[in-house]
């Protein structure tokens, strides 16, 4: 085995390698400044001293532009003293975000340099490595503020394909914001209402409730006495916003270039103007009016009224809501309330959106999902931070659920068929991206879909985002760009059901309204036949789920008692033990 060559030793052979070229450097421009100094004196004696005022000169020019640079600052107004630190801030962050991205990419490359894949020491620097960049993100992402930890909190989902440290890691990003001063709050509010929120509103707390990546929120009282919550964005993310994603591109460039299979710019390019969009709060409002309007039907979600004359495009007030966070175990069955009814609430309200109406909500993660006692005295789900939508295609939306339900009865023909509607010719890496769980083909052809992983599933899934990395960046862009950020909508909801410890079976429910979905729009035709049509499929479908089940159910109760009475062989004592799973 090849000896590892550490970081810290290469660091050092490079700090050698530019220390002596610097010198070296040095020295001959030292010789040849002396020699141009002395030409310059004998110049200067011959010249009765003009030299020296050409020399004087040079330093009044040097001196003028940072005396010029104080005056243009100066005439400038207010807003555009502002802007004038956050291209001064800009310079900052990217250098710290250079920094960082060359730091993370060399201590990967360094660190495994020479080592086997399959060796304990390659296993042991590479968990060291996973842990010092999620340790750099998380510090850059602290330090730089807004786009970079809105960016950090949409990698935690991954934590079925990311290594645990990064997810372990990245965790504090999900409630950790920058608290701005409140005397900024009072510039905001002068600069988009021509008043302060002490003269807007009959009660208002300087001191946030809460703070998010791109916005802090101040409870308040309107002056006909209605309780509000008032999201206040930070009032630089607007001007700052296109520095930070050049930087990021420039970053992508430059790993890009370091690790070549590693193509994520494509990524960002898709998403900057989505995300410019959750920078505009009347958009967001908007959004919520929408989503309340699909989610009419179902009494245990609320969500919470806008208040438009006190609402710009950097000012939110919406009806206060209290609540505990969705993933908050105790405080769930502190109200009394079942977790099982909780998470399937949670994933009916966000599979009605995905399947039926195509209107996502594309970021909701924990902090935006509270929990609260209804008037049923059952669960009831409050929706916040509307920032974030994307709007499916109706065919794209269609050709989505007939997949889903595709693969949940496990129907190979019809997986490709519409796989291959969506733009995907890989169909079976598509569908395991997409339901996040191994599908094994068994002998036979059979298709075998576990509706909850294992260590064993977790350890396939991150060992298939290494070994097919390539391909699944195929795949991604293979796909329409709508189904990027339903991506992290299906992820960030399956991530939630794997802290409330899975008490339902999430894909049963998802094949459900995905059919309904199906069924919905051919009821909107006015013939009698497809109509019918609609119905029977959702029939024979629901029948073969509840089949299915039953199937199982008696399966697994035949091989227990195969394995009571020691007639089972170690086969079976397997298969068992998959089945319980």
């Amino acid at each position: 085995m090849v000896c590892p060559v550490s970081l810290h030793r290469v660091t050092l052979r490079l700090w050698r390698s530019v220390y002596v070229v610097g010198r070296t450097t040095c020295n001959a421009a030292g010789r040849q400044w002396l020699t141009r100094n002395k030409r310059l004196s004998t110049s200067a004696r011959q010249h009765g001293g003009r030299t020296s005022a050409r020399i004087g000169w040079g330093k009044v020019v040097l001196l003028s532009v940072p005396l010029a640079g104080m005056a243009y600052y100066l005439t400038l107004d207010r807003v555009g003293q502002r802007r004038f630190w956050i291209t001064i801030n800009g310079s900052v962050r990217f250098i710290r975000s250079l920094y960082l991205g060359l730091l993370i990419s060399l201590d990967y490359k360094y660190s495994l340099l020479g080592l086997a894949e399959d060796s304990l020491e390659y296993r042991q620097q590479l968990q060291g490595c996973h842990q010092r960049a999620a340790d750099r993100i998380v510090y850059g992402a602290v330090m730089n503020g807004g786009l970079y930890i809105k960016l950090g909190q949409g990698l935690v989902s991954f934590n079925h394909i990311l290594p645990k440290e990064y997810t372990d890691t990245l965790q504090v990003l999900q409630d950790k914001a920058l608290v701005r001063r409140y005397k900024e709050v009072d510039t905001l509010f002068l600069e988009d209402f021509n008043t302060t929120p002490d003269n807007m509103f009959a009660e208002f707390d300087d001191e946030p409730i809460a703070a998010a990546s791109l916005a802090q929120v101040h409870r308040a009282v309107t002056l006909d006495g209605q309780e509000v919550a008032v999201k206040v964005q930070y009032i630089d993310l607007r001007d700052r916003f296109d520095g930070d994603i050049h930087t990021l591109e420039i970053l992508l460039d430059i790993i890009g270039w370091i690790h070549p299979s590693f193509g994520f710019k494509w990524v960002l390019q898709d998403l900057k103007g989505t995300l410019a969009e959750e920078l505009d709060f009347v958009l967001e409002g908007e959004n919520s009016e929408h989503c309340s309007e699909d989610l009419k039907h179902l009494p245990y979600i609320h969500i919470p009224k806008v208040f438009w004359d006190q609402t710009s495009k950097r000012v939110l007030t919406a009806e206060y809501a209290e609540g505990c966070k969705v993933t908050d175990v105790e405080g769930i069955r502190k109200m009394g309330l079942s977790l099982a009814d909780v998470d399937e609430k949670l994933i009916s309200a966000f599979s009605e959106q995905l399947f039926s109406s195509g209107f996502v909500h594309a970021d909701p993660h924990p902090g935006n999902v509270l929990v609260r006692r209804g008037s049923d005295d059952k669960a009831q789900l409050v929706l916040l931070d509307h920032g974030l939508y994307q709007k499916l295609e109706k065919n794209t939306r269609l050709s989505l659920c007939q997949l889903w339900k595709a693969v949940v009865l496990k129907d190979e023909e019809k997986m490709k068929g519409f796989s291959y509607q969506l733009g995907v010719k890989d169909w079976y890496l598509f569908c395991e991206i997409l339901m996040q769980r191994p599908i094994h083909i068994q002998s036979g052809g059979y298709m075998s879909f576990k509706a909850q992983m294992t260590p064993d599933d977790m350890k396939y899934m991150r060992k298939m985002a290494v070994d097919h990395f390539d391909r699944i960046m195929v795949v991604l862009k293979d796909l329409p760009r709508s189904m990027l950020l339903v991506f992290r909508n299906i992820n960030t909801i399956r991530s939630i059901n794997a802290q409330l410890g899975h008490p339902i079976d999430r894909y049963t429910i998802m094949a459900k309204c995905a059919i309904r979905g199906v069924s919905a729009d051919r009821g909107k035709q006015l013939s009698l036949v497809i109509r019918m049509k609609a119905a029977w499929e959702s029939l024979v479908f629901d029948c073969l789920l509840r089949y299915e089940r039953w199937h199982m159910w008696l399966m697994t109760c035949y091989l227990r008692l195969l394995q009571s009475l020691g007639m089972a062989p170690a086969e079976l004592l397997q298969l068992t033990e998959q089945l319980q799973s």
